[in-house]
């Protein structure tokens, strides 16, 4: 099932026509291979220990009293990690550090709440900040949104060395771009990492991890 033929059949979602614009405008994306059926959390798990993948992390639990205004740079104008969301990303970081994930790039974009994800899990400035991950409400121009979900589906078919899992650290609606269908917060919520394994110039979906699935695994409180 690629992008192109599947993403005008989707269910229209709650936010309404102006994802349907990105939606069709993100039709060319390509480039991405997906299972019928993606695995559980153990092989995603197993997938992520092994290297030779990519994941693509949401960010962690956000202040949802909080409001986007669509500008960067602007702490106090975009919704934020809580309390909750920052303990949460420094717990998925630990979690992958005691199940041996050999992580190898990590890229995030300028929004806080993506950045803040991975300052807290893998290192203040180990991350690199790339424009093609920022979040959907922080670009306006659908054409844009379009190109972004494409750079996406290239790096999630792309490893920066052999053995290693890198990963993207992002949001909800770009990924639902990628893989052609809406996705909702019980599927792919708040820290979870949805996995990807590159081959033959294409990147196959395996499933997803939820961050209780990760922390359980780990042996720690989710």
């Amino acid at each position: 099932m690629t992008l192109t033929h599947s993403m005008y059949r989707m269910p229209v979602p709650a936010q309404g026509r102006r994802w349907v614009l990105r939606l069709t405008l993100a039709a060319a994306a390509g480039g991405i291979a997906l299972g019928r059926d993606a695995a559980g959390a153990g092989s995603a798990l197993a997938a992520l220990r092994a290297g030779g993948h990519v994941g693509y992390m949401r960010h962690a639990i956000t202040d949802r009293s909080q409001v986007d205004t669509g500008r960067l740079g602007d702490r106090a104008g975009q919704r934020n990690l809580s309390p909750e969301g920052r303990a949460q990303a420094a717990a998925i970081g630990r979690a992958l550090a005691i199940l041996g994930v050999p992580v190898g790039a990590v890229l995030t974009s300028a929004v806080f709440r993506a950045r803040d994800t991975a300052d807290l899990a893998f290192g203040v400035d180990r991350a690199e900040v790339v424009p093609e991950l920022v979040a959907d409400d922080y670009e306006p121009d659908p054409a844009r949104v379009a190109a972004n979900a494409r750079w996406i589906a290239r790096r999630l078919a792309t490893l920066s060395r052999a053995g290693a899992t890198d990963l993207l650290v992002g949001y909800i609606v770009p990924l639902g771009l990628v893989l052609s269908r809406a996705l909702d917060a019980d599927e792919f919520p708040e820290g979870a990492i949805a996995v990807f394994r590159p081959e033959a110039g294409e990147a196959r979906h395996i499933g997803f991890l939820r961050p209780s699935e990760l922390l359980g695994a780990a042996g720690m409180p989710g």
